[in-house]
């Protein structure tokens, strides 16, 4: 068995983190991971619309603050400030969510696990209805975390030796399901709209058994839980709803117990998306990007135990993953 072990100046306090690599991790990722050279020609079948117009657009032009909207003209962004500045937050990241939702988004391995987990999590199993004559919304929670477990310790118990510089990869915290009873709202007409359209359209060409829902990928931040978001359509294929039904255990590896089952669930499904993220030591999904101080705060408020919404949704990924149990043991009072 590989293993990478580091101690940080934690270990003063009785504390030394141990990461131990299951043997066959890589040659396992291997096996099911998409080529490189797969995802970039998916690439070409990720669309953006104009926020205001819905004009489909092939060149990008963003807003320079939050990195979330986009626009085909001047114009148009004049006419959707009023309706985006309420929700305009500041993003560190050059090109916002878009690059790793987009990589993320044509990866059939990941958004088929996370199909399923959202089949579990809004209740399409159980009422017939959702998705055709009614929508459905799926909140996926994601965060960007460090490669390296080891540094995901260090930020969480504030070691002031980790490094300034640290390489991230994207993670998926959670699923939250509209409607639910913490989601109440109403959709907006406009996403009421978009939805409507994607289900004809895919009754016209051939899916009309398939669910049709909408999907928005939202990245916290620490302070005052704000947020940017990326919405577009989801379809459910049939296959996913049939593998869902079946429950089949869910095969995972460990370092420490090595292979072991899990019922399939939304919990299990997002575990594996987050392992295989992890494993993909080359980029070879291109998920990996360098941290912001945005991104590091959320892990190191986790460890203080700080009780905000992105602190929340941390602790319980952490809670529902084996790999960070430990960590847990570690939280630090909150300092007031």
């Amino acid at each position: 068995m590989e293993t990478d072990s580091g101690a940080s100046s934690a270990a003063s306090k009785g504390v030394r983190m141990v990461h131990a690599i299951y043997p066959e991790r890589d040659s396992l990722f291997r096996s099911i991971a998409v080529s490189s050279e797969v995802l970039k020609a998916n690439k070409k079948y990720f669309g953006v619309q104009c926020t205001q117009c819905g004009t489909e657009m092939k060149k990008l032009l963003k807003c320079a603050k939050c990195k979330s909207v986009w626009y085909c003209s001047k114009e148009c962004q004049k006419k959707n400030w009023s309706t985006h500045k309420p929700t305009c937050r500041a993003d560190e990241r050059s090109s916002g969510l878009y690059k790793l939702v987009r990589m993320f988004s044509v990866n059939p391995v990941l958004m088929g696990y996370l199909k399923c987990g959202i089949v579990f999590e809004c209740g399409l199993l159980g009422n017939p209805r959702i998705g055709f004559d009614t929508p459905f919304l799926a909140r996926v929670e994601i965060a960007i975390e460090p490669s390296d477990p080891l540094n995901f310790g260090g930020l969480y118990v504030n070691d002031p030796t980790v490094e300034e510089k640290l390489e991230g990869m994207l993670q998926v915290n959670a699923i939250t399901p509209w409607p639910s009873p913490s989601m109440q709202a109403r959709l907006t007409p406009k996403r009421l709209n978009t939805w409507r359209e994607a289900r004809a359209r895919y009754n016209a060409e051939g899916f009309a058994e398939d669910p049709v829902g909408l999907v928005e990928f939202i990245g916290h931040r620490c302070t005052d839980d704000s947020t940017n978001s990326m919405t577009a359509e989801l379809h459910i294929p049939k296959m996913t709803l049939l593998g869902a039904m079946t429950r089949a255990p869910f095969t995972f590896v460990s370092a420490i117990t090595g292979i072991h089952k899990k019922p399939l669930s939304a919990a299990s499904c997002l575990e594996f998306i987050n392992s295989h993220i992890r494993a993909d030591k080359q980029n070879q999904l291109f998920l990996r990007t360098e941290m912001t101080e945005q991104d590091k705060e959320v892990i190191r408020a986790a460890g203080r135990n700080e009780d905000t919404f992105s602190v929340r949704i941390l602790k319980e990924k952490m809670e529902r993953e084996q790999l960070y149990a430990g960590f847990l043991q570690l939280t630090r009072p909150v300092v007031t």
